[in-house]
């Protein structure tokens, strides 16, 4: 039989871990959306290259180095620092 005290204790020591558990839980998912968010707004989505021409209407799409990652896939700015995330 265990004492009335040690299971108050047991109780509220589930109660803050299940706290923390589900804190964790929606951190790491709100995390993964941000990230996801933010690979999207990506001007070459990760290919190095974005597709241009210097005509309006197209006749001929040229394949060029991405100007915010200079084709490297990682994008370095002053407000990201290269995360791909603010």
């Amino acid at each position: 039989m265990v004492p009335k005290k040690l299971h108050v204790v047991g109780k509220g020591a589930a109660i803050v871990f299940g706290g923390f558990l589900t804190l964790n839980l929606a951190a790491t998912v709100a995390i993964g959306a941000f990230r996801s968010v933010a690979e999207r707004k990506r001007l070459c989505n990760g290919n190095a290259t974005i597709k241009w021409s210097p005509l309006y209407d197209p006749i001929h799409i040229n394949p060029c180095v991405c100007p915010t990652c200079d084709g490297n896939r990682v994008q370095r700015c002053l407000n990201c620092l290269g995360k791909g995330y603010s």
